[in-house]
């Protein structure tokens, strides 16, 4: 078992304080919460998912995990997972089958929701969201595309190049009438920011506008989303990495109105900040993976568990 110390650290909307460490690991992302209170996240370098448990411990999940990226729980408590995407960095890389899953958490099995569209292979899931009719979204950043699951094996694409470049992070506001969708482009003159769409009854998109842009810093990575249509997006760099993102955008979750305006920064100092998770019996305490780090903060509002 590896030891995790547990702190706790209130924040608010007006006046943040600094977020404290939950977790120390490798590449952390994909935060989630399961319905009885645990976080799971995934180690992408060492593909493995990981559960913290109400008390603390921390444990492995999957070994194995097929490059398992993103994370969610649906609302029948079964886990989601966006797999097999190539990962890459100096000195690493790793990559899996492309395909999103479920798993059964009371029996273990492992479900394949999509592989394939139009006889083609995916080309590597990276992260998903659900709509309150419970169909997912799920983005390919290196595929240029995002994708609906309706049922098992029952996809539809809704966006494609050249009308996206690098999707990466998703959200659907609460009232399942607008879908966000993060562009992180990291070559010169990318899109590095956050489209809104009008999301149309029967899943497809309509009308995109860019709702916050992070140019010429380092766009936001995943996000989620509270109960009142804000966005927490981790975004940001404390150090250049060798592309054309600047230091502009700083490292850490940023808070975006439903109206497109920043109303809220948390810093945090370890790069590569990757994405949120809301969680707690109320809903109000938000878990940030960032680099090999898991950091836990508290907030004023309730996030959806989206």
């Amino acid at each position: 078992m590896i030891r995790v110390i547990i702190y706790l650290a209130l924040i608010s909307i007006v006046a943040a304080q600094e977020p404290q460490l939950a977790a120390t690991l490798t590449f952390t992302e994909g935060p989630t919460v399961a319905p009885d209170g645990s976080v799971y996240f995934t180690e992408v370098v060492n593909q493995r998912i990981m559960k913290l448990g109400t008390d603390g411990r921390l444990t492995v999940f999957r070994e194995n995990s097929n490059v398992a990226n993103g994370l969610l729980f649906d609302p029948e408590g079964r886990l989601i997972a966006c797999e097999g995407a190539t990962f890459q960095r100096p000195g690493v890389k790793v990559s899996g089958i492309p395909r999103v899953t479920r798993t059964d958490m009371k029996t273990g099995q492992i479900e394949v929701l999509a592989e394939s569209f139009e006889g083609k292979p995916l080309t590597g899931p990276n992260d998903v969201t659900i709509d309150s009719k419970g169909r997912l979204y799920f983005t390919e950043l290196g595929g240029a595309a995002v994708y609906r699951i309706d049922a098992p094996g029952k996809i539809a694409r809704i966006l494609a190049a050249p009308d996206v470049q690098n999707p990466n992070g998703i959200q659907i506001s609460p009232d399942d009438r607008t879908l966000y969708l993060v562009e992180a482009n990291q070559a010169q003159g990318g899109a590095r920011l956050i489209r809104a769409y009008d999301l149309q009854a029967d899943g497809s998109v309509t009308n995109m506008r860019v709702h916050f842009d992070f140019s010429p810093g380092r766009s936001a990575d995943g996000m989620s989303i509270d109960s009142q249509g804000n966005l927490w997006a981790a975004a940001g760099l404390n150090h250049t990495r060798g592309t054309s993102e600047t230091l502009d955008t700083k490292c850490g979750v940023h808070v975006i109105s439903p109206q497109g305006k920043r109303i809220q920064f948390i810093p945090i100092v370890e790069d590569t900040i990757t994405n949120t998770a809301f969680g707690g019996a109320d809903m109000k305490t938000l878990y940030i993976t960032a680099g090999k780090n898991l950091y836990q903060v508290r907030t004023d509002i309730a996030g959806l568990p989206r």
